[in-house]
């Protein structure tokens, strides 16, 4: 024998048994010894080769057969075994396969085998051509150069195979059973097929799931038909699984059938309508999507499917329907023997369940209203729940290629021994047979790692996709909610709460009109959508809203998928544009900016502080245009005030939170501005901005004024030119941040000598005229300065020197009356004419000015020996003055909790209006559009006016007594 006598060449070949196997392989032809290296396992094919002797002989002469025969030897132990006790069977390889058998030609194989025949001997006969066409369609499989693409082709014809044998088995029963010939005749008999023989995508070796369904033609009564087609149903599971010469094929399994294994066996197809129309339960639906004619009588059978469809495809619509199939894919999961759980390519996580549980649920969900859907085998469906948009094309070919691999493993495992597994083999040996025989991997490594991240992708996908919160959301729609274009649609938008019905249904013309990908996923999503706005309190805005957004990300794909994929973020967006104008206009700007309401816990929290200035600063130094930059930075602080806005609206951000995250935006925003504005090596100053107000107490709400002063200090620079050069750039930064989009007041009226100053002042000027003029509401508004932008020094020098302003060792009773006055005076002449001062939620009666003048009168009396005190925040104040015995417990709360809610209902006005507004409104449109942001149920405009009014109340009450009364006193 020529090179491959040496062990080398023996091993290349794939032989694990060298010295052994040397002297058998140098007994064959030369021609026939390289085709070993395509067979799975070389040793146990050279094993059956040996075993076959002579038999073989013909077949090796031939290098066409040759090779299909050493391939089928090294892939099935089970046919290898088939041959030795068959001989005369060989004779199936020794043809060309050049192609699968179709149905018809199956069925008349087997047919022709059991002609004449009965009992036993036509068993036999039926199960030995079963077996040689099964050898014709193994050797077609393992000589396919893409094995993937072959597993759907494989698995139909195993179908066809089985429905053949069925067909076979039943015409021998109607030989055998002891009827007379007429009335057998005269009994109509249909094998459904369930499961994976329904859906042609059998296994090499499974039970196959049959439902019998029984008529009597003309002339033979009800009773009889069912006593005789219960026989022929017998006879016919008989023939393919009892025991007799030739072992028996696979398990005939009827246990699908209505009332189980406690049912008929047979039941008329009255009798099983009737079944699933009263007691049927939701997974013996999931069932018959698989069903199809298999054998007996076909039309018969298209009656029985014809029959069950619309209950199949209106099941979903069931009460929980969707969590039953959730629930019971998970005691699937839950019964699988622990030993088994890593190595069940069928049952386990990540198996092949997992795949096709997916799929049928989105069928079952989506089938009700989109016939297109309705395949029943796994992939067909897949294909078309991806055409439909149900599934992203990705997602689809992923779970394809997967269910594939899956599907390939499996067989290849039942065809090494015919044995029904779908356990991964532990044994090394095994697994790398297992590697050759799939004709991809290369090593029983490569395998293992592949089939491990497939298990973790099937996985990871199957709990996106199962658990979808859109499906129980469709399948609990009623049939009128999916007919968007019907003549009832408009009478049902309003029902469900839309003002304009004719302009939503325009709307919904405009986003599902068309063939585009989008249209179609937007047909899906729609109505679910439409129940979600409705639970807003502006649904029409909100569609409207959706429709603008929609066209402008166009046919995105990441914005498509989310919505239809995410867990929350469909629900969410549509809850967040349905409650606020503000959201709605900043999206118009930044659509790609709906991508966060796929993650909220990541997305929708306030970015650091030190993030933004590090962002703020890479924009202000790659920018040569400084007008260019400046629209980047506005761009910036757009993004982070809608981050902060879904956020609040969604209830991830509390207002305290709220407060510092739009304060820290609008630092980031004048940090990058002042970079582009003021160079202090070249200008000769340092220049620093300080927030006051709300801004220094990072209290800020939307559209909240910043307010704020500017100082600089001059280094090298002239004298009489800082001044010009500073109030340059105080212009420069009005100018630059000017956003009519989002607009932003930056505020310099708290300055010394207020609108009479002069607009940035020197740190030395502000000393001079603090020591010498400064007066007592100069000194209140410095207890919120607070060092925001600018030249870190001068922050820190401003900052000590308000210190000596706010926190004076003593105040006299004078300055006291003083803020007092100017309280009084701010309610009675700062109040806009005719608003109600007990609605006003910054000015009014037990306000946001009412517990933050009392607070700010508690500091300038206590803050110079009480550090806790030292506060720019409110809140903070609030409660030291509270730990320090100020303020009794009680009387805090009540002032809390008015700053509070006046402090969300501000903000909860900006978002609903998207304008500012300091009055809680009267109109019940608005005021319950308010109270939804507040996150009050619906129809609670009455309730939140009477808990503001009442809050406020009970703060009020508190000021009066401890603002204008008493002066508040340690307590002893």
């Amino acid at each position: 024998m020529p090179r491959t006598q040496t062990l080398s060449d023996l091993a290349r070949l794939g032989f694990v048994e060298l010295s052994g196997n040397r002297e058998r392989v140098a007994a064959l032809d030369a021609g026939v010894v390289p085709l070993f290296a395509h067979a799975a396992d070389p040793d146990a094919a050279l094993d059956w080769l040996e075993k076959l002797g002579e038999h073989a002989t013909p077949l090796l002469e031939d290098e066409d057969a040759a090779d299909r025969l050493i391939r089928v030897l090294g892939a099935s132990s089970g046919l290898a075994a088939f041959f030795v006790r068959r001989p005369d069977a060989l004779e199936a390889l020794r043809q060309p396969i050049d192609r699968l058998p179709t149905a018809d030609a199956l069925t008349a194989s087997l047919a022709d085998a059991v002609e004449g025949l009965s009992g036993e001997d036509a068993w036999v006969a039926l199960r030995l051509r079963y077996r040689r066409e099964l050898a014709r369609i193994t050797a077609w499989d393992v000589r396919q150069p893409d094995p993937l693409a072959a597993v759907d082709a494989v698995a139909g014809c195993l179908a066809d195979l089985a429905g053949a044998a069925l067909d076979a088995a039943l015409a021998v029963a109607r030989h055998d059973v002891r009827f007379p010939a007429d009335d057998v005749a005269r009994v109509r008999l249909a094998i459904i097929g369930m499961g994976k023989a329904g859906a042609r995508e059998l296994n090499y070796v499974s039970d196959v799931d049959v439902i019998f369904v029984v008529e009597a033609a003309e002339g033979l009564a009800n009773d009889r038909a069912v006593e005789i087609g219960t026989r022929l149903a017998m006879h016919t599971m008989r023939a393919i699984q009892d025991l007799a010469i030739e072992p028996a094929l696979w398990e005939v399994d009827a246990n699908l059938r209505p009332e189980g294994k406690d049912g008929a066996l047979v039941r008329t197809l009255e009798s099983h309508l009737a079944y699933y129309d009263r007691w049927a339960k939701s997974w013996e639906f999931q069932a018959l999507l698989k069903a199809r004619p298999l054998a007996g009588d076909r039309d018969l059978g298209d009656r029985y499917l014809a029959g069950v469809a619309p209950k199949v495809w209106s099941s979903a619509s069931r009460e929980n329907f969707v969590e039953s199939v959730q629930r019971m894919r998970e005691r699937v999961t839950a019964h699988i023997p622990a030993d088994e759980v890593d190595v069940q390519l069928k049952l386990g996580p990540g198996g092949l369940r997992d795949v096709e549980f997916t799929i049928q649920l989105l069928q079952l969900v989506h089938g009700q209203h989109d016939p297109a859907v309705r395949a029943a085998g796994t992939l067909p469906a897949l294909d078309a729940l991806a055409e439909g948009g149900y599934i992203g094309r990705v997602e689809a070919a992923e779970f394809a290629r997967d269910y594939r691999l899956l599907r390939l493993l499996e067989h290849r495992i039942q065809l090494s021994k015919l044995q029904r597994t779908h356990l991964m083999p532990r044994d090394p040996e095994a697994v790398r047979v297992l590697a050759r025989a799939t004709g991809i991997f290369a090593s029983a490594s490569e395998l293992i790692e592949a089939w491990h991240r497939t298990k973790t992708a099937v996985r990871s996908l199957h709990e996106k996709l199962f658990y979808r919160p859109l499906l129980s959301a469709v399948a609990a729609l009623p049939d009128e909610s999916l007919a968007l274009s019907s003549e009832q649609a408009a009478a049902r938008l309003a029902a469900i709460g839309f003002v304009d019905p004719q302009g939503a249904l325009r709307h919904i013309a405009a986003l599902t009109g068309g063939v585009s990908r989008r249209a179609t996923i937007q047909r899906t999503l729609l109505p679910v959508m439409l129940q979600w706005f409705s639970e807003g309190a502006d649904p029409d805005y909100g569609l409207l809203a959706f429709r603008r957004l929609s066209e402008d990300l166009g046919e995105a794909y990441w914005f498509l998928r989310m919505l239809r994929d995410s867990s929350a973020a469909a629900r969410h967006l549509a809850q967040v544009l349905s409650a606020s104008r503000f959201i709605g206009a900043l999206f118009e700007r930044i659509p790609d900016a709906a991508a966060w309401l796929e993650n909220d816990d990541d997305q929708l929290r306030p970015r650091p502080l030190r993030a933004l200035l590090d962002e703020s600063a890479a924009i202000a130094s790659r920018h040569d245009d400084i007008d260019a930059a400046a629209l980047s930075l506005r761009t910036a602080r757009r993004r982070e005030v809608l981050r902060a806005a879904l956020g609040a609206v969604l209830g991830a951000v509390s207002v305290e939170e709220l407060g510092r995250a739009l304060s820290d935006v609008t630092t980031a925003l004048l940090s990058g501005m002042l970079a582009l504005l003021h160079d202090r090596e070249r200008d000769g100053f340092e220049f620093a901005i300080i927030a006051m107000g709300r801004y220094g107490g990072e209290e800020l709400g939307f559209g909240s004024d910043a307010d704020v002063v500017y100082v600089y200090r001059r280094t090298d620079a002239p004298e009489e030119s800082v001044q010009a050069r500073a109030e340059a750039v105080v212009r420069g930064l009005n100018r630059l941040t000017e956003d009519l989009r989002l607009p932003l007041d930056l505020d310099i009226g708290l300055r010394p000598e207020g609108k009479n100053g002069a607009i940035i002042r020197s740190l030395d000027s502000y000393r001079a005229y603090y020591r010498r003029w400064s007066l007592t509401w100069e000194a209140q508004a410095l207890l919120r300065a607070r060092g925001a932008v600018g030249d870190p020094e001068l922050l820190r020098d401003f900052e000590t020197l308000a210190d000596e302003v706010r926190y004076p060792q003593a105040i006299e009773e004078q300055a006291v009356r003083e803020v007092k006055r100017i309280k009084a005076r701010v309610e009675s002449e700062r109040l806009p004419q005719g608003a109600d001062p007990s609605r006003h939620l910054k000015l009014g009666r037990g306000s946001l000015s009412d517990v933050e003048w009392f607070v700010q009168l508690l500091q300038l009396q206590h803050a110079a020996r009480i550090p806790e005190l030292r506060t720019t925040s409110t809140l903070r104040a609030l409660a030291a003055a509270t730990d320090a015995g100020l303020v009794p417990a009680d009387e805090a709360t009540r002032l809390h909790d008015a700053w509070i809610l006046a402090s969300r209902a501000r903000s909860a006005l900006t978002l609903w209006n998207a304008k500012t507004a300091d009055v809680l409104p009267t109109d019940r449109v608005q005021l319950e559009g308010v109270a939804r942001l507040l996150e009050y149920p619906p129809g609670s405009a009455s309730r939140l006016e009477d808990d503001y009014l009442r809050t406020t109340r009970l703060a009020r009450q508190v000021f009066d007594r401890r603002f204008y009364g008493a002066p508040a006193r340690p307590a002893t």
